[in-house]
């Protein structure tokens, strides 16, 4: 019960923000005009919200201190990119959230009884009802973009790319909700969705920074073809030979990790031309910290 305890919450953590954002990005991308699709994305985006502000208020000497310290949960510059994002499409964003995470304990469930083991099933089977519709929207909002009845200044690919992201999220909670082990996870399978995902980040950090900006461009292109060749590796291995490509990816990703950190440092400090939302910035830097610390795990 404590695995479940702690597994829970720090998934709802990192995802249930991925998620918020998820929403806030689709919100910011319609036209004005597009009052249903921007008002159902809201929705998602206050659901989510109060998901993580819920998971917060559990998670205090709950969660593992590796989470905490992974800058996957939050980042130094989260609280200003969160601030600057919601003055920019004047969408509001309790940052509140961001403080309250800064002061959270590790503890990794010393204190689970029945009564919090009830509110986390609780929060799971609402995450999971909540993570339905969202994946649902999103893949009507793919349909009508690529069929030329919707706009959004959203790539088809990134959309199809949080719809993943979302279906992995409903994926662990069932699984902890089914009380499926999730060491029996594949390490080869996990590779390859987070490879995809980074080769992804590349590709749209690519396609949102000004054409001034070349050697970031460059850097980004460097990015997607290294995380390309590493997820054609990662389909000709099994998880008996996984070892030695896990180390490569691991010192790709961290490299990768510290070109993010610069760029969201520049985009919050307005030093480079994008059309990269500062918040944009800080999620992908964030996600790039997640997978850091399960290529370090694996590698235990």
């Amino acid at each position: 019960m404590k695995e479940f305890i702690t597994t829970s919450l720090e998934t709802h953590l990192f995802f249930g923000r991925i998620m918020k954002e998820h929403a806030l990005f689709l919100q910011a991308a319609f036209p004005a005009g597009e009052t249903e699709y921007r008002n159902k994305a809201n929705w998602f985006r206050e659901e989510f919200e109060k998901i993580l502000r819920q998971t917060v208020r559990l998670a205090d000497g709950m969660v593992g201190e590796d989470v905490l310290r992974s800058g996957e949960v939050f980042t130094e510059f989260t609280v200003m990119a969160e601030q600057q994002t919601g003055r920019l499409t004047k969408i509001p964003i309790d940052f509140r959230i961001t403080q309250a995470e800064k002061k959270l304990r590790a503890g990794c469930a010393k204190y689970a009884d029945k009564r919090m083991v009830w509110q986390i099933r609780q929060l799971n089977r609402h995450v999971l009802r909540l993570l339905s519709g969202l994946i649902m929207f999103k893949k009507q909002i793919l349909r009508e973009v690529t069929s030329c009845r919707l706009y959004t200044a959203n790539y088809p690919l990134l959309i199809e790319h949080i719809i993943r992201e979302a279906e992995l999220y409903r994926q662990i909670i069932t699984m902890l909700e089914e009380k499926t082990c999730m060491s029996s996870e594949n390490i080869v399978e996990t590779e390859l969705f987070w490879n995809q995902i980074m080769m992804e980040h590349a590709l749209f950090i690519r396609g949102l920074l000004d054409p001034t900006e070349c050697e970031l461009v460059e850097t980004a292109d460097t990015f997607a073809e290294d995380y390309f060749r590493l997820l054609e590796e990662a389909k000709r291995q099994d998880c008996k030979t996984m070892n030695g490509l896990t180390k490569r990816t691991l010192e790709t990703t961290k490299r990768y990790r510290d070109f993010k950190a610069a760029g969201t440092k520049g985009i919050t400090g307005c030093d480079i031309r994008s059309i990269i939302l500062p918040l944009l910035a800080d999620h992908v830097l964030r996600e790039a910290n997640h997978y850091l610390r399960i290529l370090k795990q694996e590698g235990e």
